[in-house]
């Protein structure tokens, strides 16, 4: 799930969202336009091969080349678009990463070939951070980096490159369409993995049944079916037993990247910042709904059958199964802690100093920023998880839990 700032009606509240740079122009209760040659697409799949899993939908709705919300041309990141990640917030996010990365450098003997492996580099925004902050304050890392984005979507691909082009980034920078292999250094992810499809499980009269979606008139709707065999397992094998009318979701595709990036990784660290909580936690008996969010033009929903292939659909991880599908592949977990506890340790808190002269304005704005990426019940409960290869017990300054 990201962080959003809901639109209502209220000219009012439109009035002061807009002065913050938020794209108000539709209400939560405002019809939209779909995009109709995704739904004639997904609806002839299921007249096709018949009911289609949860999972499968939301694989179309998302990543369907060319007409799936994040591989169509529609801005979707950002103040204009329909969500914020910390990267866009502001480029202390990315300079207290980049400090993290130093440490990792150094752990690793300060190699003079250091590579970071951002996978799924949304605006750009937190590799140009990065890099900027290296330029600025650790010049021999970044002769040392070489950054990979490793990007599915050629839309996104056009607008990272213009990015860090425009920074003087052109030549540090290189594009991958999948992860790379015997990578040493570092392989980072910030808010990938929520966006993975999920398939979705109800209980009814003590039976568990996966959802399926049927296409009916100009509408999709959902029908039980009984789960795959691998969505069963994954959870029996996690000790998960859900109770009887709950509403889950299972991402598996995250497993599945957890262990690709570590059999990816020779020796260094994987770093995964993410919405998520422990399985106990995320499959409790009282989370009756899931975790299953939708998000357009910064307001929240519920419905995954409106607005196809123009709204955001994303769910918290199970942060036991990812941890554990990276240490069966050989990976050493060295920390879990809150993205609030992260930043605070890497020293966020110096940009709450303020200025000895000037620039009050400059202070106030990043005051804000910090307050918003420290936020509890916001950017701040996103969790961090670090894991490496190699690198024995070294203590990360990120990891601290004091």
């Amino acid at each position: 799930m990201q962080t959003r700032i809901l639109c209502y009606d209220s000219e009012r509240v439109k009035r002061l969202h807009s002065s913050l740079g938020y794209d108000c122009g539709v209400s939560e209760f405002e019809a939209e336009t779909e995009n109709s040659a995704l739904k004639e697409k997904i609806a002839a799949r299921i007249r096709g091969e018949g009911p289609i899993s949860f999972r499968d939908f939301m694989a179309m709705a998302l990543y369907e080349p060319g007409l799936g919300y994040y591989t169509s041309d529609r801005v979707v990141l950002g103040r204009q678009g329909d969500y914020l990640t910390s990267p866009e917030v502001s480029p202390v996010f990315g300079a207290m990463v980049g400090r993290q990365l130093r440490e990792m450098w150094e752990a690793l003997g300060s190699p003079g070939d250091f590579h970071v492996v951002e996978a799924g580099g949304g605006s750009a925004a937190l590799a140009r951070d990065i890099l900027t902050w290296a330029r600025r304050v650790a010049p021999e890392m970044l002769a040392a980096i070489h950054y990979t984005i490793v990007e599915i979507s050629a839309t996104l691909e056009n607008r990272q490159r213009n990015r860090l082009e425009a920074e003087g980034f052109a030549e540090k920078v290189r594009w991958e369409p999948a992860l790379l292999t015997e990578v040493e250094g570092v392989i980072l992810s910030n808010e990938l993995l929520d966006a993975f499809p999920v398939h979705l499980v109800t209980v009814k009269n003590g039976r568990m049944q996966e959802v399926h979606v049927i296409a009916e008139g100009d509408r999709f709707q959902e029908i039980p079916r009984e789960p795959r065999r691998e969505v069963s397992a994954h959870l029996e094998s996690i000790g998960i037993q859900l109770t009887e009318g709950v509403r889950a979701e299972v991402n598996l595709d995250s497993i599945t990247w957890m262990r690709t990036a570590a059999r990816a990784l020779r020796r260094g660290f994987v770093i995964t910042i993410d919405y998520g909580y422990e399985a106990a936690d995320l499959y409790a008996p009282w989370r009756t709904d899931g975790t299953l969010l939708c998000f357009y033009r910064h307001n929240p929903g519920h419905d995954p059958y409106v607005r196809v292939g123009k709204q955001d659909m994303t769910s918290h991880i199970d942060l036991t199964a990812v941890r554990r599908a990276g240490e069966e592949a050989g990976l050493a977990t060295l920390g879990l802690v809150s993205q609030s506890q992260f930043l605070t340790n890497l020293g966020i808190g110096e940009a709450l100093q303020p200025p000895e002269g000037g620039d009050l304005e400059g202070y106030f704005a990043r005051r804000r920023a910090v307050t918003e990426l420290l936020d509890p019940a916001g950017l701040g409960r996103i969790s961090v998880l670090i894991q490496a290869r190699g690198m024995g017990q070294v203590k990360l300054t990120g990891m601290r839990h004091d």
